[in-house]
């Protein structure tokens, strides 16, 4: 465990008809189908809504006993695609003197519901140069390559392509997920730590310490309807984040593209998806960042994220 890593958060159950514990477990793409609870349900519901509890989250070293949790967010990501999600947490608890898992800090004893190992998110950094020929690397550069041929321009598949396979440059896959009521003050402390880590494999020689870019691939989404401005000219394309801060990692690659995952997430235009009731479609936002901008999201965190 590591020193002054806790963050408060609210827990909040947000499906209509569901208990805080049921849906404090529900990823942000795959909640539970919310049903027609009917008119005689709406109070109930809403005050179920609105009921928030502070919880404390830690960061812990990944360990075996995280496979399951650690998993289900990775599932969370890729959705339908063909991406070994087993094998790859395999690869992130082996190389476990990099990265973190977030746990609540104290489950209480009367607790029925909350298991003490129960994994709400984790970060990590894999080294894909490295692990040239192992399943679920070739299938993650596969992915990106595929969905930059369908969604990008021919320069840019032209740089992924020579830099994915610049050997003498190692490429990072930055992995940061949560459950979506965690909340992003969480994610300054995890990068700090992270960037610490990065610093120490540097310095020992371990693969994780030798990227000199990281590729993201970040949850985000946009209004189903756009709107056209009222001056006329085209409809508005903003992207929103579903992990906030990822927008300053954006702002800092030198490459990125977005894919549709309308498909492989059907219901996640349900309630928990949307804005002000403005329903949102799906996206994956792939970026790749030089390793030597993180200082200056380091520093775009630090100033929107210290509590």
């Amino acid at each position: 465990m590591f020193a002054g890593m806790a963050s408060s958060a609210k827990r909040r159950a947000v499906g209509l008809g569901e208990n805080p514990e049921e849906s404090e477990n529900s990823s942000d793409e795959n909640p539970e189908e919310d049903g027609d609870s009917g008119e005689e349900d709406s109070e109930a519901s809403e005050e179920e809504i609105n009921e928030e509890v502070m919880v404390d989250f830690e960061a812990h070293t990944i360990s075996t006993n995280d496979f399951n949790g650690v998993k289900k967010l990775l599932q969370q990501l890729f959705l339908k695609a063909h991406v070994n999600t087993s094998e790859m947490t395999d690869l992130i608890i082996q190389q476990n003197h990099v990265g973190s898992v977030i746990k609540q800090a104290e489950v209480p004893e009367d607790s029925d519901d909350d298991d003490p190992d129960e994994v709400f998110g984790f970060i990590t950094m894999l080294n894909l140069t490295e692990r040239k020929g192992v399943q679920c690397v070739e299938e993650v550069k596969e992915l990106i390559v595929d969905q930059c041929e369908k969604n990008s321009t021919g320069s840019a598949m032209e740089q992924l392509d020579q830099i994915l396979n610049d050997t003498s440059k190692p490429v990072g896959l930055l992995l940061s997920e949560r459950f979506i009521n965690v909340p992003p003050q969480i994610a300054l402390p995890l990068h700090k730590q992270l960037q610490e880590e990065i610093a120490e494999a540097q310095r020992t020689n371990k693969p994780s310490g030798k990227c000199h870019y990281c590729l993201m691939i970040s949850k985000t989404c946009k209004e189903a309807t756009r709107s056209i401005p009222a001056r006329g000219g085209p409809p508005k394309e903003e992207y929103m984040f579903v992990n906030a801060e990822e927008e300053f990692f954006y702002e800092q690659a030198i490459m990125k593209f977005h894919y549709s995952v309308q498909e492989e997430a059907d219901s996640c235009l349900s309630g928990r998806w949307s804005f002000d009731d403005v329903p949102m479609k799906p996206f994956r936002t792939v970026m790749l960042i030089p390793a030597d901008r993180m200082p200056a999201i380091m520093d775009k965190l630090k100033e929107y994220l210290t509590v």
